[in-house]
């Protein structure tokens, strides 16, 4: 596995946090933070030679760690959480399609779209927010969808906490995925894509 796979990060009760790189892994492994471990070994590590013992130090890095300490995860998981968005994270969620056209691109070939425009009141919130491409945004320029003579093809949502950890992870091995599915509300919208 190369070094740039990122591991998942839990509390001790197993609520999804964020994901960390492997030196941050091997930094919570080393201040004796890890609760438990989950999921396929990620990393096998070698360190250096101990001097009163003459073995080396190994330590093993899994995909899912669970820490001690203080979580802020039940404050994020409140009902009136709402994540911040960004291009990256509303673009996974609509699974990189324009959601005028339905067309799939490229996320530089993609914009971020108030669907209310900001003009008119709209805000800059999960709900009122879609994907678009560059022509179909430039089309609507500061209409609303019926205005423009547009119509949506999936409704917008607000991600909740263990959705936003899936849509800010890179590449999600099988068994962090369904790990996260798990947490993911029964009504996700995201189930259907990411079990399609």
């Amino acid at each position: 596995m190369e070094l740039g796979q990122q591991v998942l990060r839990t509390d001790t009760a197993g609520l999804p946090l964020e994901w960390v790189g492997y030196q941050d892994a091997v930094r919570l492994y080393s201040l004796g933070l890890i609760a438990y471990t989950l999921g396929q070994t990620l990393y096998r590590l070698h360190g250096g030679i101990n001097a009163a013992t003459g073995k080396r130090s190994k330590l093993t890095v899994h995909s899912i760690i669970a820490t001690y300490g203080k979580s802020i995860a039940a404050s994020r998981l409140a009902s009136d959480y709402v994540p911040p968005v960004s291009n990256s994270a509303l673009f996974k969620r609509d699974a990189y399609l324009c959601l005028y056209c339905g067309h799939s691109f490229m996320a530089r070939d993609l914009s971020r779209d108030h669907i209310t425009p900001v003009s008119q009141g709209g805000a800059d919130e999960w709900r009122n927010l879609a994907t678009a491409c560059h022509r179909c945004n430039n089309h609507k320029a500061g209409q609303t969808p019926e205005q423009a003579n547009l119509q949506l093809i999936a409704v917008p949502f607000t991600p909740s906490y263990a959705e936003y950890i899936y849509l800010k992870g890179k590449r999600i091995l099988a068994d962090q995925m369904e790990f996260l599915k798990a947490h993911f509300p029964r009504s996700s919208p995201l189930l259907e894509r990411i079990n399609t």
